[in-house]
């Protein structure tokens, strides 16, 4: 089967808040080939991969996503391993080519999975989909009360646990005591609560380590992100000052390297990865398949549709049943709008991947339509992009 057409479609609320919240723009990516349509998303900042995609070549490992796309043959899983290769090696010098990557990528196992009528799951080698546990991730109010309301809400929408990142937490140890207290209190004892600093502090390990005796005396499974991805040295030993609390990290790793170093050298015992920022299931796959090996739990990172809910779950599907997962708690309209048959919690309040071939979900063109943003990029006189028809 060869790829026809390749589409990328920026998508974006009409006003952008400053704020941590992911799902008020989107790029997803369309292939077409043979009469079947794939479907796959970026977390990325859509006109950046969008030039990426259609750049002019500086040199030979400086050359742009869709060099040799189209009329390229993918007939199983090797073919798509073997194009994601051929692209990281020719965008190699430029930093954006994972996340550009991870759209396509998606969209070509959403578009095998159709046509050989067959779970994307399945193709990976996974034999099973085994139910997950989906913790309610939210932002932090805007005070500690607003925070209490938040994990009330959760507690009442029967969420069995829930994730509070972002917003004003890590500036003030005082205030961010407050924040966990409250979240704990409005959750209640019996549920599973996850803190995410949000990379705040950087690389201050002193700042994060004054925050753990209040993480720990609220029973915080874990801490996400306490640093940048890349300041691994902070992660171990921030690691070693705890007792109960764990550490989490890696939504940020761009390649399965960056992942495996903070698996063996930074002291998780989470690792999160988003299959729109690794380079798409593909690198997903590697690493979960290495998280198990090492033993350390791995969770999707999605915070934004259900179509990137759907893609980062087919990692992990073989994996310990009812383990945690994220799910998105308070997406845009755009994000909530993006596809017609969301991933629902079962009456057990778990869930699982959609059993229909590929990611099994179903995308809202008339959503894509009413939030697509019309763009242009000219080189030299000449349209190297336009915004797609639907």
């Amino acid at each position: 089967m060869k790829i026809e057409a390749v589409d990328y479609f920026y998508l974006a609320e009409p006003e952008i808040k400053n704020i941590g919240d992911g799902s008020q723009d989107a790029l997803l990516v369309r292939v077409q080939g043979g009469g079947f349509t794939g479907w796959g998303e970026c977390e990325a900042s859509p006109l950046v991969s969008i030039a990426n995609y259609i750049c002019p070549m500086s040199h030979s490992a400086c050359r742009s996503v869709s060099d040799g796309l189209i009329g390229a043959e993918i007939d199983g899983p090797e073919d798509i391993k073997r194009l994601h290769r051929h692209i990281v090696e020719i965008g190699l010098d430029i930093a954006q080519t994972s996340h550009t990557l991870s759209g396509l990528d998606i969209a070509l196992w959403d578009w095998l999975g159709k046509v050989k009528e067959c779970p994307v799951y399945q193709l990976l080698g996974n034999k099973h989909n085994n139910k997950r546990n989906p913790y309610a991730s939210v932002l932090f109010g805007d005070t500690p009360d607003e925070t209490f309301q938040k994990a009330k809400a959760a507690r009442d929408a029967h969420y069995s646990a829930a994730k509070f990142g972002w917003g004003a937490f890590g500036q003030d140890l005082e205030t961010d005591k407050q924040h966990i207290k409250q979240a704990r209190a409005g959750l209640g004892d019996d549920a599973t609560l996850l803190i995410d600093a949000g990379t705040y502090w950087f690389e201050d390990i002193d700042a994060a380590a004054a925050r753990i005796q209040a993480l720990e005396e609220s029973n915080v499974l874990f801490l996400e992100e306490p640093f940048v991805g890349s300041a691994i040295h902070a992660y171990d030993a921030l690691a070693n000052h705890c007792d109960t609390l764990s550490i989490a990290g890696g939504e940020g790793a761009r390649n399965p390297h960056e992942a495996r170093h903070l698996i063996d050298y930074g002291g998780l015992k989470y690792i999160q990865i988003d299959s729109g920022r690794i380079g798409g299931i593909s690198s997903a796959k590697v690493v979960a398949d290495y998280a198990a090996e090492k033993n350390i739990c791995y969770i999707n990172h999605t915070f934004t549709t259900h179509l990137a809910l759907s893609a980062s779950l087919q990692a992990f599907s073989d994996q310990k049943a009812n383990s945690l997962c994220e799910y998105p708690g308070e997406a845009s309209e755009l994000a909530r709008s993006l596809v017609s048959n969301p991933v629902e919690r079962a009456d057990d309040g778990s869930i699982s991947i959609p059993e229909a071939p590929g990611l099994g979900i179903e995308v809202n063109l008339e959503c894509i339509k009413k939030y697509l943003v019309e763009a242009e990029i000219s080189v030299k006189g000449k349209t190297l992009y336009q915004t797609p028809v639907i």
